[in-house]
């Protein structure tokens, strides 16, 4: 429990109901904009403006007005918008919401992939550094990997830094050659497919929906393989009543939302990301008072990252 809370003579509902209307007015007085990952905590999602996937916040703020960014998520998001909005401040609430993945890939290790592959194309998953996107040909997401990789000219593709990912775009592309990088998202990865079968079976009647950051073994099992928004269309389209949700347990709680007649069910105790969750209200109160943190990138980075995010876009269309 928050240090802070356990000290105060007021019940739980009344803190955060405080710390709401903290934040909507700071929101206000500093023309600002909240936008929050779905793998984000329930009450971050509540006083969310913007809530999505890495494809649809890196298309909603560029369409934002507000002077001030928000980015409720990881590092590597908040530099994203930064990229796409160089005149706009963009604030990280916990400077320290990182992601492991995106540790997995450097720049000096794409140049040599690149010196051992000088035919091959670089794409970059978002979830990757301003650094490493800027050392790409294109970036992509997991809503539209495959896209991506279907719209290069270049037969032989470098896919940076997941595994898993690269894995599935080769399966869905085999008229081109991916060369996997080793790494790996270690929530999804943490989903066995022993474990998919033993909720399948308690939930026979339920759709297996998978994220692609999924082992393979366990992407083979799924009734559809989706991004974090391509769940929310297949769900909202779909007839069935019940769903088992193979990615970041943070996405149950819009679904229920969204979808008040249907289950879900999630196959692991462990489909947890530690980072998504280091960001509270607290926090965010707390970066819209004092200003932090802000996130930049230098502007020689940033230029030749940005040619990277704009090519993903135009694939997207």
């Amino acid at each position: 429990m928050n240090r802070e809370f356990k000290n105060s003579r007021k019940s739980e509902k009344e803190y955060i109901d405080d710390l709401k209307k903290q934040i909507e007015k700071l929101k206000k007085e500093r023309n600002a904009i909240i936008i929050a990952h779905n793998y984000q905590r329930k009450e971050v999602q509540d006083i969310a403006d913007i809530m999505g996937d890495s494809l649809a916040l890196s298309r909603a703020v560029m369409k934002t007005e507000a002077k001030v960014i928000v980015f409720c998520g990881v590092h590597f998001m908040a530099e994203s918008a930064a990229i796409l909005n160089p005149k706009k401040k963009v604030l990280l609430p916990v400077k320290e919401s990182g992601c492991p993945m995106a540790d997995m890939a450097t720049v000096e290790k794409i140049k040599k992939m690149r010196n051992q592959c000088p035919d091959a194309a670089v794409v970059s998953y978002v979830n990757s550094s301003a650094d490493v996107k800027a050392e790409s040909d294109i970036s992509c997401t997991s809503g539209n990997a495959i896209d991506v990789v279907k719209s290069l000219k270049e037969d032989r593709i470098i896919f940076v830094p997941d595994r898993n990912l690269g894995h599935y775009v080769k399966i869905n592309v085999p008229e081109k050659e991916i060369i996997l990088w080793p790494g790996f998202c270690p929530a999804h990865i943490r989903l066995m497919e022993e474990e998919v079968i033993n909720v399948k079976k308690q939930h026979p009647n339920a759709e297996f929906l998978a994220h692609p950051e999924c082992r393979p073994g366990v992407v083979k099992l799924a009734d559809a393989v989706c991004s974090t928004e391509g769940m929310f269309k297949h769900v909202r389209s779909s007839l069935s009543k019940e769903f088992i949700i193979g990615t970041e347990e943070g996405l149950v709680y819009r679904l229920k939302k969204e979808n008040p007649g249907k289950k879900f069910f999630l196959p692991s105790e462990h489909l947890i990301c530690a980072d998504m969750k280091l960001t509270t209200l607290g926090w965010v109160a707390h970066s819209l008072k004092f200003m932090e943190h802000c996130v930049t990138v230098p502007e020689q980075v940033r230029i030749k990252a940005l040619k990277s995010l704009e090519r993903m876009l135009e694939a997207s269309n």
